[in-house]
């Protein structure tokens, strides 16, 4: 009464292959497609070389680790170049940009508007409504210098001209 009696091992190494490349697209860490790719080749060796069971575990371990750790290799010699690389870090992002004090920063530490927000600000004294360009941000708390007089922000570079 054994489960698997009937079934030809080929087609669960393809099976199991296609669902570990399914699984890949719905859990991504670019893990599992090397051991779909490993299933999938003991799947075909078996066929062509009517292997046997024992044997096709030992293929698809051995190619298992092959592929990973090849892979990790070459991933790690080609590190993957994102479009945006501060997609995901907010206060990359608003390094360069310009806000404007609401809290006068008195003591080194104030409030400034950036977006629709209002942010902890340290940096030199400067009264309200004096634009500020942040040199850096650490949490919820952004370092800021003031524009000088007469500058202009260019919103498409975050440099900032003199007018």
């Amino acid at each position: 009464m054994d489960l698997f009696e009937n079934f030809d091992p080929v087609w669960i190494w393809l099976a199991a292959g296609l669902a570990l490349a399914a699984l890949e697209m719905v859990v991504p860490g670019v893990y599992l497609i090397w051991l779909a790719g490993a299933a999938i080749i003991t799947g075909a060796l078996a066929f062509v070389l009517d292997l046997g069971v024992l044997f096709q575990v030992i293929n698809f371990v051995f190619l298992a680790l092959i592929m990973v750790y090849s892979a990790k290799r070459w991933l790690r010699d080609r590190p993957i170049e994102s479009s945006d690389p501060l997609l995901n870090n907010r206060g990359g992002r608003m390094v360069g940009e310009t806000a404007v004090v609401v809290a006068p920063i008195d003591g080194g530490e104030g409030r400034v508007k950036f977006g629709d927000s209002e942010w902890i600000a340290r940096g030199p004294d400067c009264g309200a409504g004096t634009r500020v360009r942040i040199t850096a941000a650490k949490g919820p708390i952004l370092a800021v210098e003031p524009i000088a007089a007469g500058a202009n922000s260019d919103a498409s570079s975050g440099t900032l001209t003199e007018t």
